[in-house]
Protein backbone atom coordinates (compact mmCIF):
# COMPACT_ATOMS: atom_id res chain seq x y z
CA UNK A 1 0.00 0.00 0.00
CA UNK A 2 1.42 3.38 -1.00
CA UNK A 3 0.89 6.67 0.77
CA UNK A 4 -1.18 9.27 -0.98
CA UNK A 5 1.04 12.02 -2.35
CA UNK A 6 -0.50 15.46 -2.01
CA UNK A 7 0.16 17.66 -5.02
CA UNK A 8 0.86 21.37 -4.50
CA UNK A 9 -1.77 23.92 -5.47
CA UNK A 10 0.86 26.02 -7.25
CA UNK A 11 4.30 24.99 -8.48
CA UNK A 12 6.92 27.29 -9.95
CA UNK A 13 9.52 25.08 -11.60
CA UNK A 14 12.95 26.34 -12.73
CA UNK A 15 11.39 29.63 -13.85
CA UNK A 16 13.54 32.21 -15.62
CA UNK A 17 12.27 35.66 -16.61
CA UNK A 18 13.98 38.15 -18.91
CA UNK A 19 13.21 41.66 -20.13
CA UNK A 20 13.35 42.15 -23.88
CA UNK A 21 15.60 45.04 -24.91
CA UNK A 22 15.54 45.19 -28.68
CA UNK A 23 17.14 42.03 -30.00
CA UNK A 24 18.81 41.34 -26.65
CA UNK A 25 17.32 40.12 -23.37
CA UNK A 26 18.22 40.98 -19.78
CA UNK A 27 17.72 38.17 -17.23
CA UNK A 28 15.93 39.30 -14.05
CA UNK A 29 14.88 35.97 -12.51
CA UNK A 30 17.04 32.86 -12.80
CA UNK A 31 15.79 29.27 -12.38
CA UNK A 32 13.65 29.70 -9.28
CA UNK A 33 11.42 26.95 -7.88
CA UNK A 34 8.86 26.91 -5.06
CA UNK A 35 5.52 25.30 -4.25
CA UNK A 36 2.42 26.33 -2.32
CA UNK A 37 0.04 23.72 -0.94
CA UNK A 38 -3.61 24.17 -0.01
CA UNK A 39 -4.25 26.37 3.06
CA UNK A 40 -0.53 27.22 3.20
CA UNK A 41 1.17 30.62 3.33
CA UNK A 42 4.48 31.06 1.56
CA UNK A 43 6.37 34.32 2.11
CA UNK A 44 8.60 35.53 -0.72
CA UNK A 45 11.04 37.98 0.87
CA UNK A 46 13.91 40.10 -0.37
CA UNK A 47 14.92 43.63 -1.18
CA UNK A 48 13.55 45.85 -3.93
CA UNK A 49 14.76 44.65 -7.29
CA UNK A 50 15.23 41.04 -6.20
CA UNK A 51 12.49 39.82 -8.56
CA UNK A 52 9.62 39.21 -6.10
CA UNK A 53 6.90 41.25 -7.81
CA UNK A 54 7.94 40.18 -11.32
CA UNK A 55 7.58 36.57 -10.22
CA UNK A 56 4.12 37.25 -8.77
CA UNK A 57 2.93 39.05 -11.91
CA UNK A 58 4.25 36.20 -14.04
CA UNK A 59 2.03 33.68 -12.23
CA UNK A 60 -0.99 35.34 -13.82
CA UNK A 61 0.95 36.45 -16.93
CA UNK A 62 0.16 40.11 -16.27
CA UNK A 63 3.40 41.29 -17.85
CA UNK A 64 3.39 42.38 -21.48
CA UNK A 65 4.58 39.58 -23.80
CA UNK A 66 6.35 42.22 -25.88
CA UNK A 67 8.46 43.23 -22.90
CA UNK A 68 8.99 39.92 -21.09
CA UNK A 69 10.07 36.44 -22.11
CA UNK A 70 10.42 33.17 -20.19
CA UNK A 71 13.62 31.38 -21.28
CA UNK A 72 12.98 28.35 -19.07
CA UNK A 73 10.63 26.73 -16.59
CA UNK A 74 6.90 26.56 -16.02
CA UNK A 75 4.16 27.69 -13.64
CA UNK A 76 1.62 24.97 -12.81
CA UNK A 77 -1.68 25.65 -11.00
CA UNK A 78 -3.98 22.73 -10.12
CA UNK A 79 -1.99 20.55 -12.51
CA UNK A 80 -2.37 22.96 -15.45
CA UNK A 81 0.39 25.09 -16.97
CA UNK A 82 -0.32 28.81 -16.73
CA UNK A 83 2.80 29.89 -18.57
CA UNK A 84 1.72 28.12 -21.76
CA UNK A 85 -2.06 28.45 -21.33
CA UNK A 86 -4.18 30.36 -23.88
CA UNK A 87 -5.59 33.74 -22.92
CA UNK A 88 -9.10 32.30 -22.57
CA UNK A 89 -7.92 29.88 -19.87
CA UNK A 90 -6.00 32.62 -18.06
CA UNK A 91 -9.09 34.84 -17.94
CA UNK A 92 -10.94 32.02 -16.16
CA UNK A 93 -8.16 31.74 -13.58
CA UNK A 94 -7.51 35.46 -13.00
CA UNK A 95 -9.73 36.80 -10.27
CA UNK A 96 -11.75 33.58 -9.99
CA UNK A 97 -9.16 31.11 -8.74
CA UNK A 98 -6.16 33.39 -8.19
CA UNK A 99 -6.59 36.97 -6.94
CA UNK A 100 -3.96 39.59 -6.32
CA UNK A 101 -3.57 42.52 -3.92
CA UNK A 102 -1.21 45.06 -5.43
CA UNK A 103 1.36 47.10 -3.53
CA UNK A 104 -0.10 50.61 -3.77
CA UNK A 105 -3.90 50.74 -3.42
CA UNK A 106 -4.10 54.42 -4.37
CA UNK A 107 -2.67 53.54 -7.78
CA UNK A 108 -4.61 50.28 -8.15
CA UNK A 109 -8.02 51.76 -7.33
CA UNK A 110 -9.74 53.93 -9.94
CA UNK A 111 -9.80 57.51 -8.58
CA UNK A 112 -12.88 58.38 -10.70
CA UNK A 113 -15.15 55.60 -9.40
CA UNK A 114 -16.76 55.06 -6.02
CA UNK A 115 -15.84 52.09 -3.86
CA UNK A 116 -19.23 50.45 -4.54
CA UNK A 117 -18.83 50.72 -8.32
CA UNK A 118 -15.36 49.16 -8.26
CA UNK A 119 -16.43 46.25 -6.05
CA UNK A 120 -19.60 45.73 -8.09
CA UNK A 121 -17.49 45.43 -11.23
CA UNK A 122 -15.78 42.38 -9.70
CA UNK A 123 -19.08 40.73 -8.73
CA UNK A 124 -20.63 41.48 -12.11
CA UNK A 125 -17.68 40.17 -14.10
CA UNK A 126 -16.80 37.08 -12.09
CA UNK A 127 -20.04 36.07 -10.36
CA UNK A 128 -22.68 37.49 -12.73
CA UNK A 129 -24.44 39.46 -9.97
CA UNK A 130 -26.80 42.34 -10.62
CA UNK A 131 -26.53 45.65 -8.81
CA UNK A 132 -29.52 45.15 -6.49
CA UNK A 133 -28.21 41.84 -5.12
CA UNK A 134 -24.53 42.84 -5.20
CA UNK A 135 -24.91 45.72 -2.73
CA UNK A 136 -25.57 43.52 0.31
CA UNK A 137 -22.64 41.29 -0.68
CA UNK A 138 -20.36 44.32 -0.98
CA UNK A 139 -21.41 45.65 2.45
CA UNK A 140 -20.85 42.21 4.01
CA UNK A 141 -17.31 41.96 2.67
CA UNK A 142 -16.40 45.55 3.52
CA UNK A 143 -17.53 44.92 7.09
CA UNK A 144 -15.60 41.66 7.13
CA UNK A 145 -12.34 43.41 6.24
CA UNK A 146 -12.88 46.01 8.95
CA UNK A 147 -14.40 49.01 7.15
CA UNK A 148 -16.47 50.88 9.74
CA UNK A 149 -19.94 52.12 8.70
CA UNK A 150 -19.53 50.21 5.44
CA UNK A 151 -22.99 51.13 4.16
CA UNK A 152 -22.16 54.83 4.43
CA UNK A 153 -18.77 54.42 2.73
CA UNK A 154 -20.09 52.94 -0.52
CA UNK A 155 -20.22 56.34 -2.20
CA UNK A 156 -16.69 57.28 -1.08
CA UNK A 157 -13.86 57.71 -3.57
CA UNK A 158 -10.37 56.27 -2.93
CA UNK A 159 -8.87 59.63 -1.93
CA UNK A 160 -11.48 59.95 0.82
CA UNK A 161 -10.18 56.83 2.56
CA UNK A 162 -7.07 56.41 4.71
CA UNK A 163 -4.18 54.22 3.59
CA UNK A 164 -5.35 51.36 5.79
CA UNK A 165 -8.94 51.65 4.53
CA UNK A 166 -7.82 51.62 0.89
CA UNK A 167 -5.80 48.49 1.53
CA UNK A 168 -8.82 46.84 3.17
CA UNK A 169 -10.95 47.69 0.12
CA UNK A 170 -8.31 46.04 -2.09
CA UNK A 171 -8.46 42.92 0.10
CA UNK A 172 -12.28 42.87 -0.09
CA UNK A 173 -12.07 43.19 -3.86
CA UNK A 174 -9.62 40.27 -4.04
CA UNK A 175 -11.66 37.85 -1.89
CA UNK A 176 -15.09 38.60 -3.35
CA UNK A 177 -14.59 35.71 -5.78
CA UNK A 178 -13.49 33.21 -3.07
CA UNK A 179 -10.11 32.49 -4.72
CA UNK A 180 -8.06 29.41 -3.95
CA UNK A 181 -4.84 31.42 -4.00
CA UNK A 182 -4.37 35.03 -2.91
CA UNK A 183 -1.19 36.85 -3.95
CA UNK A 184 -0.47 39.80 -1.63
CA UNK A 185 2.30 41.97 -3.08
CA UNK A 186 3.72 44.19 -0.30
CA UNK A 187 0.21 44.82 1.12
CA UNK A 188 1.50 46.68 4.20
CA UNK A 189 4.22 48.91 2.74
CA UNK A 190 4.13 52.46 4.18
CA UNK A 191 1.29 51.59 6.59
CA UNK A 192 1.51 52.34 10.30
CA UNK A 193 2.63 49.55 12.63
CA UNK A 194 -0.84 49.23 14.13
CA UNK A 195 -2.49 49.05 10.68
CA UNK A 196 0.16 46.56 9.51
CA UNK A 197 -0.68 44.29 12.44
CA UNK A 198 -4.40 44.56 11.66
CA UNK A 199 -3.88 43.71 7.96
CA UNK A 200 -1.73 40.67 8.83
CA UNK A 201 -4.32 39.45 11.35
CA UNK A 202 -7.07 39.97 8.77
CA UNK A 203 -5.19 37.92 6.16
CA UNK A 204 -4.71 35.10 8.68
CA UNK A 205 -8.41 35.06 9.52
CA UNK A 206 -9.49 35.15 5.86
CA UNK A 207 -7.09 32.36 4.96
CA UNK A 208 -8.67 30.13 7.61
CA UNK A 209 -12.27 31.11 6.82
CA UNK A 210 -11.99 30.67 3.05
CA UNK A 211 -9.56 27.70 3.09
CA UNK A 212 -7.32 29.85 0.98
CA UNK A 213 -3.60 29.64 0.19
CA UNK A 214 -1.49 32.79 0.35
CA UNK A 215 1.63 34.03 -1.41
CA UNK A 216 2.81 36.91 0.76
CA UNK A 217 5.46 39.17 -0.81
CA UNK A 218 7.32 41.55 1.48
CA UNK A 219 10.68 42.83 2.69
CA UNK A 220 9.42 43.08 6.29
CA UNK A 221 10.63 40.01 8.16
CA UNK A 222 8.71 40.99 11.28
CA UNK A 223 5.42 40.45 9.43
CA UNK A 224 6.65 37.20 7.90
CA UNK A 225 7.26 35.79 11.37
CA UNK A 226 3.60 36.37 12.26
CA UNK A 227 2.00 35.05 9.09
CA UNK A 228 4.03 32.61 7.00
CA UNK A 229 4.33 28.84 7.19
CA UNK A 230 7.30 28.67 4.83
CA UNK A 231 9.72 31.30 3.52
CA UNK A 232 11.66 31.70 0.28
CA UNK A 233 14.40 34.34 0.29
CA UNK A 234 15.15 36.05 -3.05
CA UNK A 235 18.32 37.94 -3.93
CA UNK A 236 19.30 39.26 -7.36
CA UNK A 237 16.73 37.13 -9.16
CA UNK A 238 17.53 33.87 -7.36
CA UNK A 239 16.02 32.02 -4.41
CA UNK A 240 19.00 31.69 -2.09
CA UNK A 241 17.24 29.88 0.78
CA UNK A 242 13.94 28.10 1.45
CA UNK A 243 12.77 26.73 4.74
CA UNK A 244 9.92 26.65 7.21
CA UNK A 245 9.47 29.79 9.27
CA UNK A 246 10.82 28.49 12.57
CA UNK A 247 14.00 26.98 11.17
CA UNK A 248 14.83 29.95 8.95
CA UNK A 249 14.58 32.46 11.80
CA UNK A 250 16.43 30.25 14.28
CA UNK A 251 19.18 28.86 12.04
CA UNK A 252 19.49 30.75 8.75
CA UNK A 253 21.98 29.07 6.44
CA UNK A 254 22.53 31.55 3.63
CA UNK A 255 24.78 34.55 4.15
CA UNK A 256 22.28 36.97 2.60
CA UNK A 257 19.47 35.68 4.83
CA UNK A 258 21.65 36.49 7.83
CA UNK A 259 22.12 39.99 6.44
CA UNK A 260 18.35 40.52 6.25
CA UNK A 261 17.81 39.24 9.78
CA UNK A 262 20.56 41.52 11.10
CA UNK A 263 19.15 44.63 9.40
CA UNK A 264 17.33 46.23 12.33
CA UNK A 265 17.85 49.83 13.49
CA UNK A 266 20.08 49.71 16.57
CA UNK A 267 22.12 52.02 18.75
CA UNK A 268 21.43 55.19 20.67
CA UNK A 269 21.03 58.77 19.44
CA UNK A 270 24.10 60.92 18.86
CA UNK A 271 25.26 62.39 22.23
CA UNK A 272 23.91 65.89 22.83
CA UNK A 273 26.42 68.76 22.84
CA UNK A 274 27.12 70.28 26.26
CA UNK A 275 24.96 73.27 27.24
CA UNK A 276 22.77 72.80 24.18
CA UNK A 277 20.72 75.97 23.66
CA UNK A 278 17.14 76.18 22.39
CA UNK A 279 17.32 76.66 18.64
CA UNK A 280 13.67 76.47 17.65
CA UNK A 281 10.43 76.78 19.57
CA UNK A 282 6.92 76.06 18.31
CA UNK A 283 4.07 77.13 20.58
CA UNK A 284 0.31 76.52 20.20
CA UNK A 285 0.56 75.59 16.52
CA UNK A 286 -2.86 75.08 14.91
CA UNK A 287 -3.76 74.13 11.35
CA UNK A 288 -7.32 74.26 9.98
CA UNK A 289 -8.53 73.00 6.61
CA UNK A 290 -11.83 73.45 4.81
CA UNK A 291 -13.81 70.27 5.36
CA UNK A 292 -17.05 71.28 3.59
CA UNK A 293 -18.12 74.16 1.40
CA UNK A 294 -21.66 75.36 1.76
CA UNK A 295 -23.57 77.95 -0.22
CA UNK A 296 -22.63 80.95 1.90
CA UNK A 297 -20.16 79.48 4.37
CA UNK A 298 -17.46 76.89 4.88
CA UNK A 299 -16.95 74.31 7.58
CA UNK A 300 -13.41 73.97 8.91
CA UNK A 301 -11.69 70.99 10.45
CA UNK A 302 -8.72 71.29 12.82
CA UNK A 303 -6.00 68.80 11.91
CA UNK A 304 -3.25 70.17 14.20
CA UNK A 305 -4.49 71.33 17.57
CA UNK A 306 -2.24 73.50 19.79
CA UNK A 307 0.99 71.62 19.22
CA UNK A 308 4.09 72.85 21.09
CA UNK A 309 7.61 71.58 20.31
CA UNK A 310 11.07 72.67 21.51
CA UNK A 311 14.26 71.83 19.58
CA UNK A 312 17.72 72.20 21.12
CA UNK A 313 20.86 72.50 19.03
CA UNK A 314 22.18 69.06 18.07
CA UNK A 315 19.03 67.32 19.35
CA UNK A 316 16.72 64.90 17.55
CA UNK A 317 13.03 65.14 18.40
CA UNK A 318 10.83 62.36 17.03
CA UNK A 319 7.14 62.61 16.19
CA UNK A 320 5.21 59.33 16.05
CA UNK A 321 1.60 58.49 15.38
CA UNK A 322 -0.68 56.83 12.86
CA UNK A 323 -1.51 58.17 9.40
CA UNK A 324 -3.79 61.18 9.72
CA UNK A 325 -2.50 62.10 13.18
CA UNK A 326 -1.07 65.40 11.90
CA UNK A 327 2.66 64.60 11.82
CA UNK A 328 3.43 65.72 8.26
CA UNK A 329 1.03 68.65 8.50
CA UNK A 330 2.91 69.86 11.57
CA UNK A 331 6.18 69.71 9.60
CA UNK A 332 4.73 71.68 6.67
CA UNK A 333 3.34 74.30 9.06
CA UNK A 334 6.73 74.71 10.78
CA UNK A 335 8.27 75.25 7.34
CA UNK A 336 5.58 77.87 6.65
CA UNK A 337 4.52 75.90 3.58
CA UNK A 338 0.88 75.87 4.71
CA UNK A 339 -1.18 78.35 6.71
CA UNK A 340 -1.21 78.02 10.47
CA UNK A 341 -1.68 79.96 13.69
CA UNK A 342 0.58 79.99 16.72
CA UNK A 343 4.20 80.98 17.31
CA UNK A 344 7.20 79.67 15.38
CA UNK A 345 10.51 81.00 16.70
CA UNK A 346 13.90 80.20 15.18
CA UNK A 347 17.10 81.43 16.85
CA UNK A 348 15.03 84.02 18.77
CA UNK A 349 13.46 85.30 15.51
CA UNK A 350 9.62 84.97 15.30
CA UNK A 351 9.08 83.43 11.87
CA UNK A 352 5.29 83.49 12.09
CA UNK A 353 5.28 87.29 11.77
CA UNK A 354 7.43 87.42 8.63
CA UNK A 355 6.20 87.83 5.07
CA UNK A 356 7.27 85.27 2.47
CA UNK A 357 9.91 87.68 1.17
CA UNK A 358 11.42 88.31 4.60
CA UNK A 359 11.23 84.61 5.38
CA UNK A 360 13.47 83.71 2.42
CA UNK A 361 16.84 84.14 4.25
CA UNK A 362 15.66 81.65 6.89
CA UNK A 363 14.62 79.02 4.33
CA UNK A 364 18.19 77.87 3.90
CA UNK A 365 18.51 77.30 7.66
CA UNK A 366 15.49 75.00 7.90
CA UNK A 367 15.40 72.25 5.29
CA UNK A 368 13.10 69.26 4.79
CA UNK A 369 13.54 65.72 3.40
CA UNK A 370 10.35 64.07 2.19
CA UNK A 371 9.13 60.48 2.49
CA UNK A 372 9.43 59.30 -1.10
CA UNK A 373 12.78 60.32 -2.60
CA UNK A 374 11.69 59.43 -6.13
CA UNK A 375 8.62 61.69 -6.21
CA UNK A 376 10.44 64.56 -4.48
CA UNK A 377 13.27 64.66 -7.05
CA UNK A 378 12.65 66.32 -10.41
CA UNK A 379 12.97 63.50 -12.99
CA UNK A 380 14.02 65.98 -15.68
CA UNK A 381 16.97 67.33 -13.68
CA UNK A 382 20.36 65.72 -13.35
CA UNK A 383 21.66 65.01 -9.86
CA UNK A 384 23.93 68.04 -10.09
CA UNK A 385 21.00 70.30 -11.00
CA UNK A 386 18.89 68.87 -8.16
CA UNK A 387 21.54 69.30 -5.48
CA UNK A 388 22.68 72.75 -6.63
CA UNK A 389 19.21 74.24 -7.09
CA UNK A 390 19.18 75.75 -3.60
CA UNK A 391 22.60 77.32 -4.15
CA UNK A 392 21.25 79.25 -7.14
CA UNK A 393 18.44 80.68 -5.00
CA UNK A 394 20.26 81.40 -1.74
CA UNK A 395 23.87 82.10 -2.77
CA UNK A 396 25.88 84.06 -5.34
CA UNK A 397 28.31 81.27 -6.16
CA UNK A 398 29.52 80.90 -9.72
CA UNK A 399 28.68 77.81 -11.78
CA UNK A 400 32.12 76.29 -11.15
CA UNK A 401 31.84 76.96 -7.43
CA UNK A 402 28.41 75.33 -7.35
CA UNK A 403 29.75 72.27 -9.17
CA UNK A 404 32.61 71.97 -6.68
CA UNK A 405 30.16 72.28 -3.77
CA UNK A 406 28.03 69.50 -5.29
CA UNK A 407 31.07 67.24 -5.70
CA UNK A 408 32.09 67.75 -2.06
CA UNK A 409 28.55 67.17 -0.78
CA UNK A 410 28.09 64.00 -2.83
CA UNK A 411 31.30 62.63 -1.35
CA UNK A 412 30.12 63.51 2.13
CA UNK A 413 26.87 61.54 1.77
CA UNK A 414 28.62 58.59 0.13
CA UNK A 415 27.77 59.18 -3.54
CA UNK A 416 30.19 58.98 -6.45
CA UNK A 417 30.58 62.54 -7.85
CA UNK A 418 31.11 61.07 -11.32
CA UNK A 419 27.41 60.12 -11.31
CA UNK A 420 26.25 63.75 -10.94
CA UNK A 421 25.24 63.92 -14.61
CA UNK A 422 22.78 61.04 -14.27
CA UNK A 423 19.04 61.31 -13.61
CA UNK A 424 17.11 60.08 -10.52
CA UNK A 425 15.67 57.00 -12.27
CA UNK A 426 19.22 55.69 -12.72
CA UNK A 427 19.73 55.34 -8.95
CA UNK A 428 18.49 52.91 -6.32
CA UNK A 429 16.09 53.94 -3.54
CA UNK A 430 18.91 54.36 -1.02
CA UNK A 431 20.98 56.43 -3.44
CA UNK A 432 18.00 58.66 -4.22
CA UNK A 433 17.52 59.29 -0.51
CA UNK A 434 21.19 60.28 -0.26
CA UNK A 435 20.62 62.72 -3.12
CA UNK A 436 17.71 64.24 -1.18
CA UNK A 437 19.94 64.52 1.92
CA UNK A 438 22.70 66.17 -0.14
CA UNK A 439 20.22 68.67 -1.60
CA UNK A 440 19.11 69.69 1.89
CA UNK A 441 22.57 69.81 3.48
CA UNK A 442 24.37 71.74 0.75
CA UNK A 443 22.84 74.95 2.15
CA UNK A 444 24.35 74.14 5.57
CA UNK A 445 21.07 74.31 7.51
CA UNK A 446 20.81 74.20 11.27
CA UNK A 447 17.48 72.35 11.37
CA UNK A 448 16.58 69.37 9.20
CA UNK A 449 13.01 68.07 9.15
CA UNK A 450 12.86 64.43 8.08
CA UNK A 451 9.37 63.28 7.09
CA UNK A 452 9.37 59.46 7.00
CA UNK A 453 12.80 59.43 5.27
CA UNK A 454 13.26 55.65 5.46
CA UNK A 455 9.74 54.19 5.26
CA UNK A 456 9.98 53.36 1.55
CA UNK A 457 13.46 51.80 1.85
CA UNK A 458 14.47 48.20 2.41
CA UNK A 459 15.74 47.40 5.91
CA UNK A 460 19.34 46.99 4.80
CA UNK A 461 19.32 50.33 2.98
CA UNK A 462 17.50 51.92 5.91
CA UNK A 463 20.33 51.04 8.30
CA UNK A 464 22.86 52.79 6.08
CA UNK A 465 20.72 55.94 5.76
CA UNK A 466 20.18 56.13 9.53
CA UNK A 467 23.90 55.72 10.25
CA UNK A 468 24.62 58.38 7.63
CA UNK A 469 22.19 60.78 9.32
CA UNK A 470 23.79 60.12 12.71
CA UNK A 471 27.28 60.79 11.41
CA UNK A 472 26.22 64.00 9.64
CA UNK A 473 24.46 65.17 12.80
CA UNK A 474 27.55 64.59 14.93
CA UNK A 475 29.82 66.27 12.38
CA UNK A 476 27.70 69.39 11.76
CA UNK A 477 25.78 69.61 15.08
CA UNK A 478 22.53 69.37 13.15
CA UNK A 479 19.11 69.51 14.80
CA UNK A 480 16.58 66.96 13.54
CA UNK A 481 12.80 66.85 13.70
CA UNK A 482 12.30 63.19 12.78
CA UNK A 483 8.82 62.03 11.73
CA UNK A 484 8.18 58.30 11.52
CA UNK A 485 5.71 55.54 12.31
CA UNK A 486 8.58 53.06 12.74
CA UNK A 487 9.22 52.97 16.49
CA UNK A 488 12.50 51.07 16.11
CA UNK A 489 13.83 53.95 13.98
CA UNK A 490 12.59 56.53 16.49
CA UNK A 491 14.26 54.62 19.34
CA UNK A 492 17.57 54.54 17.48
CA UNK A 493 17.57 58.22 16.44
CA UNK A 494 15.73 60.40 18.93
CA UNK A 495 16.49 62.08 22.26
CA UNK A 496 12.90 63.30 22.77
CA UNK A 497 9.69 61.70 21.47
CA UNK A 498 6.30 63.29 20.80
CA UNK A 499 3.23 61.10 20.29
CA UNK A 500 0.40 62.57 18.16
CA UNK A 501 -3.18 61.38 17.74
CA UNK A 502 -6.00 63.14 15.90
CA UNK A 503 -3.94 66.31 15.58
CA UNK A 504 -3.08 66.56 19.27
CA UNK A 505 0.07 65.79 21.22
CA UNK A 506 -1.10 63.13 23.66
CA UNK A 507 2.30 62.44 25.24
CA UNK A 508 5.83 63.84 25.13
CA UNK A 509 9.04 63.06 26.96
CA UNK A 510 12.52 61.58 26.72
CA UNK A 511 13.05 58.49 24.60
CA UNK A 512 13.53 56.22 27.61
CA UNK A 513 10.48 57.62 29.35
CA UNK A 514 8.19 57.11 26.34
CA UNK A 515 9.42 53.59 25.55
CA UNK A 516 9.87 52.29 29.08
CA UNK A 517 7.16 54.13 31.03
CA UNK A 518 4.45 55.28 28.62
CA UNK A 519 1.55 57.03 30.32
CA UNK A 520 -1.28 57.02 27.77
CA UNK A 521 -3.08 53.94 26.50
CA UNK A 522 -2.49 55.07 22.91
CA UNK A 523 1.29 55.12 23.38
CA UNK A 524 1.19 51.73 25.09
CA UNK A 525 -0.79 50.37 22.14
CA UNK A 526 1.72 51.68 19.59
CA UNK A 527 4.64 50.17 21.48
CA UNK A 528 2.82 46.84 21.82
CA UNK A 529 2.87 46.44 18.02
CA UNK A 530 6.66 46.44 17.90
CA UNK A 531 8.23 43.19 16.69
CA UNK A 532 10.54 42.77 19.67
CA UNK A 533 11.68 44.66 22.79
CA UNK A 534 14.27 47.34 22.15
CA UNK A 535 17.66 47.21 23.75
CA UNK A 536 20.10 50.02 24.22
CA UNK A 537 23.28 49.28 22.32
CA UNK A 538 26.28 51.47 21.51
CA UNK A 539 25.81 53.54 18.38
CA UNK A 540 28.25 52.20 15.78
CA UNK A 541 30.88 54.74 14.79
CA UNK A 542 30.91 54.47 11.04
CA UNK A 543 32.51 56.53 8.34
CA UNK A 544 30.19 57.63 5.55
CA UNK A 545 32.68 57.13 2.76
CA UNK A 546 33.64 53.66 3.96
CA UNK A 547 29.94 52.77 4.05
CA UNK A 548 29.51 53.98 0.51
CA UNK A 549 32.50 52.02 -0.71
CA UNK A 550 31.20 48.95 1.11
CA UNK A 551 27.90 49.47 -0.64
CA UNK A 552 29.23 49.73 -4.12
CA UNK A 553 32.71 48.12 -4.10
CA UNK A 554 34.09 44.73 -3.04
CA UNK A 555 34.71 44.25 0.66
CA UNK A 556 38.30 43.17 1.24
CA UNK A 557 37.53 40.92 4.19
CA UNK A 558 35.31 38.69 2.10
CA UNK A 559 34.89 38.17 -1.60
CA UNK A 560 31.67 40.03 -2.26
CA UNK A 561 30.34 42.73 -4.53
CA UNK A 562 27.32 44.07 -2.69
CA UNK A 563 26.86 46.42 0.20
CA UNK A 564 24.66 43.92 2.08
CA UNK A 565 27.81 41.96 2.96
CA UNK A 566 29.38 45.02 4.54
CA UNK A 567 26.29 45.43 6.70
CA UNK A 568 26.68 41.97 8.21
CA UNK A 569 30.34 42.74 9.02
CA UNK A 570 29.41 45.81 11.04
Amino acid sequence: MTDNIVSPLLSVNDLSIAFNQGKATRPVVNNISFSIFEKETLALVGESGSGKSITALSILKLLSPQQVSYPSGDIVFEGQSLLHAPEKTLRQVRGNKISMIFQEPMVSLNPLHTIEKQLYEVLSLHRGMRANTARSEIITYLERVGIKNAKNRLSAYPHELSGGERQRVMIAMAILTHPKLLIADEPTTALDVSVQAQIVQLLKELRNELDMSLLFITHNLGLVKKLADNIAVMHKGQIVEQNNRHRLFLRPENYYTKVLLASEPTGDPVPLPENSAVLMNIHDLCVDVVAKKKLFSTEKKRIVDHASITLHQGETVGIVGESGSGKSTTALAIMRLIKSTGEITFDAQPLHTLSHKKLLPYRSQIQIIFQDPFSSLNPRFTVEQIISEGLQTHTKLSKDERTQAVIEMMREVGLDPDTRHRYPNEFSGGQRQRIAIARALILKPQVLILDEPTSSLDRTVQVYVLNLLKELQARHKLTYLFISHDLAVIHSMCHQVIVMKDGKIVEAGSRDQIFNQPETEYTKTLISFMDKPLKRTPTPKTDVESQASSAEKPVKKKKSTNWSDALLMR
